[in-house]
């Protein structure tokens, strides 16, 4: 098991990239398995959840190709072209991995088993089970097809009118993936609490997919013609970004530009709610990549204050809310963090194991049953916190460390690569001392 020892930061200084976007780079491999024809996708993200989702492919039949170590080209097969596989598909950690293809594969009537880790096998999959079984498909699993592994068959599929229980980009996505394979029109209403990440409905609007967004409505219906073959630069990852973000906002003296980050509205709810924090946070060079919005971040050092986390801003910023407790605890004042149950079903309890171990540190969180309040600002102290796996946590306890009085050690730290490779490295190259 590895370990990252942390100090404390004197200033982060410096421009970086972080990796292409998870949900981009997900999603683009996944898509172009259906295309018609090669897409040459640049920048994937070659994190472990990613990695699942090309394996994934690769065991439907899907031919990708790694010219070089940027770019991948999925040779597509067409809607229709999807091969059942001999043996089980190892989604690995991915959560993502798992629920889309549930979709895809219900849609394309392939006969598939989809498993993972022991992490991964502990997730909820009723959210997506049980609108693929609405719609005419078999889906099988552990206590009544709640949990993995999942044994999907589909085939013959029908249109539904849908009304999402939880605000889900992934199950939205499985079920608009599922709809290509429909003669009828299929209908998701987003949540109330907020409108999910859309990063599915952009791509395949590209590829030429009759996919319509209608204010909290998203329609999808079998294509008359081949889905195009994507040719695109995956933009660096928002969620990925956020911890370098709070770290220059933290750390005296900083100044970090990130380079070509996607600025989707449905991925910003971090950026907002720092900046209604006194963050000092602008944006540079925005500009458009196959119609994902992106730009260049500047962060700089500002003292912060509490503030109310709730709504939109938590659908739009579910991932970053690890490193905005950390935040939090630097910031003058009172932060609450509500209508985030879904955290409780992430890789870990992301409340309970957040409160846990920034108390280690000495921060003053409180735990709620969809959030956490936390009283600032507190000095930290170093200590030896755990991961449990998370890296998303893994990320949020090194940035802590970086204002912790003394020296911090992570446990468990492998899980970063999960999707953010190259994280420690990065943050040594701006100033951060880690070992």
């Amino acid at each position: 098991m590895s370990q990252i020892t942390v100090q404390r930061a004197e200033s982060l200084r410096g421009r970086v990239r972080v990796p292409g976007d998870k949900s981009i780079s997900h999603r683009a491999v996944l898509l172009g398995a259906i295309a018609q024809g090669d897409s040459c996708i640049r920048g994937v993200l070659r994190g472990g959840d990613c990695l699942a989702t090309i394996g994934c492919i690769r065991g439907l039949g899907v031919t990708v190709d790694e010219p070089d170590g940027d770019t991948l080209v999925v040779r597509g097969r067409g809607l229709d072209g999807l091969q059942e596989p001999s043996n089980p598909l190892d989604c690995r950690s991915s959560g993502t991995t798992m629920r889309l293809l549930a979709g895809l594969v219900a849609g394309a009537g392939v006969m598939t088993v989809l498993s993972g880790s022991g992490q991964l096998n502990r997730r909820p999959m009723a959210r997506v089970a049980e609108p693929l079984r609405r719609m005419g498909a078999t889906v099988l699993g552990r206590q009544g097809g709640r949990l993995p592994p999942l044994a999907v068959q589909g085939g013959r599929l029908h249109g539904i009118d849908y009304a999402l229980p939880v605000a889900s980009a992934q199950v939205k996505s499985a079920i608009v993936l599922a709809g290509l394979y429909t003669p009828e029109l299929t209908v998701v209403h987003e949540h109330p609490q907020g409108i999910s990440r859309d990063h599915t409905e952009r791509m395949l609007r590209a590829m030429g997919a009759p996919i319509h967004s209608l204010g909290a409505r998203v329609l999808s219906e079998r294509p008359t013609h081949p889905l195009q073959p994507l040719d695109l630069e995956i933009p660096a990852d928002m969620s990925s970004a956020a911890f370098l973000m709070v770290a220059a906002l933290l750390t005296p003296g900083s100044r970090v530009e990130l380079a070509a980050v996607t600025l989707n509205p449905t991925r910003t709810g971090l950026y907002d709610v720092l900046t209604a924090m006194g963050g000092q946070l602008t944006v540079e060079n925005a500009h458009e990549v196959a119609g994902e919005p992106v730009g260049d971040v500047v962060v700089a050092h500002a003292p912060l204050r509490g503030t109310t986390a709730a709504g939109e801003a938590v659908v739009r910023g579910i991932d970053e809310l690890p490193i905005l407790a950390v935040a939090a605890t630097q910031a003058h004042g009172t932060t609450v963090v509500r209508d985030a149950a879904e955290l409780r079903v992430k890789e870990t309890d992301r409340i309970a194991t957040v409160v846990e171990e920034l108390r280690k540190l000495g921060a003053q969180i409180e735990a709620r049953p969809d959030g956490f309040i936390v009283e600032g600002p507190t000095a930290l102290r170093g200590c030896t916190v755990d991961s449990h796996g998370d890296h998303r946590l893994a990320m949020a306890l090194i940035v802590a460390g970086l204002v912790a009085d003394g020296e911090t050690v992570v446990r468990d730290t492998d899980c970063i690569s999960d999707s953010f490779p190259g994280f420690e490295r990065l943050l040594v190259r701006l100033g951060g001392k880690l070992g």
